[in-house]
């Protein structure tokens, strides 16, 4: 009897422990995603994609970081700094920051994180010798235009910057991946980022693995000072742009999220999958960029200069007029985005709370710098035709003399879909545009070089604020793709502003980028009055746009697909996704 029960008690305690793993949050847990192919750079100071920046901020913390409260909503929050504290003005102008960090910050070999490591992060981030995309983000900080950046570590605990003047951003910056500390003995090796080996970080995860163009695994950090909070255990990375493989992945079940669906499908999966598939807000453009040096004009106009300029401007400007974006979304994009008119994008509100897009442009009638409703399509296509003749052959159904492009874009259905779309609008009369792909990181640096002629692109909002859209076209960005102010454009005189209207001493007449749109961009981050910057931004908007070279076509959404049975997953308006707090159940 006594055997029998012992049986009994063993059957039902495994019974038990079954039924207990089969519907828990499971405590050995693993997640497959797949975000994209294979990373530019894992380097917090050297990134600026998307899906960098999201392995970035799982293997990083920086003084402060994204979050949701206990209602779900996304907030800034301290994350090394005890405190997101205020900053003191000082009599200058000036406004000093002193930051205290937590205690138990380690590196991932156990090393003590320092306010020093902070220090030489920011300063090796903003430095002309590394020549990081992102250097412009400290420009707010005191010091950064003469290259020595007022940033100090007083003591090991203790980090204290100055900026120039207050910003409004400040905190969302801290939560931003370039301003994440790096140590100074580890990026001594100039491919520090590039193997597990020898990728020391201070985040939530360590890196344990990368099969290059196949996979990144990142395991819980022990060292990290939250790693009680960590719930999921091990998050594995897909390396992949074919987004048939992601869906065959995602619904056999060895993927439970994925960054992108074949536009082709997307209307089948949301049916089939309208729990999984997912559409959400995000504050993002989705444009056509112009190589500024690209040459576009007839030799026989024999146009130099700001003539010459003026001439190209006003064809690439007619050129964004022959798209239908309502079609594009409609057809291609299908997930809910919306037409765009401008480049700054929806979700922007100036400090009337009114929309920045809504307020852009000094049209009648409609918002922004494009007519993008229906019924403008044709009157829109026409004008265009007009304006192209005053510079290229009309037999009178077609152009016979413009030039032959190459359009550049990733390797992406969707991206395929809108290039298709563009080639074929301009056949119509009788413009020729090559397609051509190239895989992700490849095309990243393509385009930073300027090795295009016109290229597909997409800006996400870096923090909530309307510059992050305009200072990356600055002549000295790493982001700036278009070339402004570069090679042969340096020496173009042939921009405008005056903004004595609003109390400044600041008034040119065909100056070059740098003379124009550089100063106001540099005005606008000096400026502490909201009503005056945001004007000046509006006015940035304006030139920047006259250019023609940005040719906005949507506003994003973010889509993707992810399991049911992943809980605690969130993601921000930058378009980062987080798995430290996911569960899967089941």
């Amino acid at each position: 009897m006594k055997k029998i029960l012992a049986l009994l008690l063993a059957l039902i305690m495994v019974l038990a422990l079954a039924a207990c793993t089969g519907n828990k949050k499971t405590g050995d847990s693993l997640i497959k995603v797949c975000l994209s192919s294979e990373p530019d750079t894992l380097d917090p100071a050297l990134n600026s994609a998307v899906d960098g920046a999201t392995l970035i901020s799982h293997l990083f913390s920086g003084l402060a970081k994204w979050a949701q409260d206990k209602s779900g909503k996304l907030v800034i929050v301290a994350d090394c700094a005890k405190e997101l504290v205020e900053g003191v003005a000082n009599d200058d102008g000036t406004v000093t920051y002193t930051y205290t960090l937590r205690d138990g910050l380690k590196w991932s070999d156990g090393k003590d994180v320092t306010a020093k490591d902070f220090e030489f992060a920011w300063k090796r981030a903003a430095s002309e010798e590394l020549g990081a995309d992102y250097g412009y983000m400290f420009e707010v900080v005191d010091g950064y235009n003469e290259g020595n950046l007022n940033v100090k570590a007083i003591d090991d605990k203790t980090l204290e910057v100055t900026l120039y003047n207050s910003v409004s951003y400040w905190n969302e910056l801290l939560a931003f991946p370039t301003y994440f500390p790096v140590r100074e003995d580890v990026v001594g090796n100039e491919s520090w980022a590039t193997d597990p080996a020898t990728y020391i970080s201070n985040g939530a995860y360590t890196m344990t693995g990368w099969e290059h163009n196949s996979v990144i695994t990142l395991e819980k950090n022990p060292n990290y000072v939250d790693a009680k909070e960590v719930l999921m255990n091990k998050i594995e990375f897909y390396l992949s742009d074919d987004e048939n493989n992601m869906v065959a992945n995602f619904k056999n079940g060895t993927w439970q999220l994925i960054d992108g669906v074949p536009t082709n499908e997307m209307t089948a999966l949301k049916e089939q999958y309208p729990d999984e598939f997912k559409v959400i807000g995000q504050i993002g453009t989705y444009y056509v960029c112009w190589n500024v040096n690209e040459e576009i004009l007839p030799a026989e106009l024999g146009l130099t200069g700001a003539e010459a300029e003026a001439a190209k401007a006003d064809i690439r400007n007619a050129i964004s007029k022959m798209f239908d974006r309502n079609y594009i979304v409609e057809e291609i994009g299908k997930a809910g985005q919306v037409p765009a008119s401008s480049f700054v994008a929806m979700g922007m509100t100036n400090p009337d709370g009114s929309e920045f897009y809504k307020t852009a442009g000094h049209n009648e009638g409609y918002n922004g710098y494009y007519n993008v409703a229906k019924d403008a399509v044709e009157s829109n296509f026409n004008e265009a035709i007009e304006t192209l003749k005053q510079y290229y052959n009309w037999d009178g159904s077609k152009f016979t003399n413009f030039p032959t492009m190459t359009y550049l874009y990733n390797t992406s259905e969707g991206h395929k879909a809108i290039g298709e779309y563009l080639q074929a609008q301009l056949a119509q009369v009788g413009i020729t545009m090559n397609l051509e792909n190239q895989e992700w990181n490849t095309f990243l640096n393509t385009r930073k070089q300027g090795n295009y002629s016109i290229a597909r692109n997409g800006w996400l909002a870096d923090y909530n604020d309307p510059i992050c859209f305009l200072d990356m076209w600055t002549s000295g960005s790493g982001n700036n793709d278009v070339q402004f102010g570069k090679g042969a454009h340096a020496d173009v005189a042939c921009y405008s502003i005056d903004i004595t209207d609003l109390g400044y001493d600041i008034k040119v007449e065909n100056g070059t980028w740098a003379e124009t749109y550089d100063v106001l961009i540099k005005t606008i981050k000096n400026c502490t009055d909201n009503e005056k910057r945001y004007e000046l931004m509006h006015r940035a908007e304006d030139l920047l746009m006259s250019t023609g070279c940005i040719c906005p076509l949507y506003y994003y959404t973010d889509i993707f697909m992810i399991a049911k049975t992943v809980k605690g997953f969130f993601a921000n308006p930058l378009g980062y996704k987080y798995f430290m707090y996911c569960t899967i159940e089941g």
